[in-house]
């Protein structure tokens, strides 16, 4: 079995992850996407209104829901400590996974030397770069051994949804609906999310 990971804060999951990994998965062939909600994003860790990992697993958990393209994994929210993609990989190792492709954003890409042991990383797990409505790559801006991910750029439905975006809607009011599947809008009201104080 292929699978694709994606990781993610996913604060919250949204139509645009599901409907762009869904297609990167077709493209390429792979069986399964692994959605990985992230512990503590080493890269996010300045924001406020983060749900807890607890909620944003229960709300990829809603979202795919009788779905057999896509699985969840807790192993970064299993940690107690920051998440590394790197640790995150060799567990999968471990688990007997003879590869770990993993799916990112152009904008993850860029940042991508900047990451826990990015050169090790970059040896040890396959990137797919998922082009995004707002990211422009400049690939001769990133070190040497990064330009190669040039190649590995996938096709992707542009879709403009982003999690920011859903936060401040909740925030202001207003509906968020169409924008990530019915269950986690449900979900989102349920539990209070997104809202002054929480």
């Amino acid at each position: 079995m292929r699978n694709l990971c994606f990781g993610g804060s996913f604060n919250p999951i949204h139509h645009g992850h599901l409907i762009c990994a869904r297609a990167v998965a077709e493209r390429g062939g792979f069986d399964r996407v692994v959605l990985i909600p992230s512990g503590q994003p080493p890269h996010k860790s300045e924001l406020t209104d983060m749900a807890a990992g607890s909620h944003r697993l229960e709300m990829c958990r809603a979202a795919v829901a009788g779905d057999p393209l896509f699985d969840v994994e807790t192993i970064e929210l299993d940690r107690d400590k920051p998440s590394y993609t790197l640790d995150t990989a060799r567990l999968l190792r471990e688990r007997g996974w003879a590869e770990v492709v993993w799916l990112i954003g152009g904008d993850m890409a860029i940042s991508l030397p900047s990451w826990h042991e990015a050169v090790t990383l970059l040896s040890e797990v396959n990137f797919l770069i998922m082009a995004r409505p707002d990211a422009v790559l400049d690939w001769g801006a990133l070190p040497l051994p990064f330009r190669k991910l040039a190649s590995n750029v996938v096709e992707a439905p542009q879709i403009d949804i982003s999690s920011s975006e859903i936060r401040r809607r909740v925030l202001t009011g207003r509906s968020i609906d169409y924008l990530t599947p019915p269950a986690v809008v449900k979900y989102i009201h349920t539990a209070g999310l997104y809202k002054p104080g929480k």
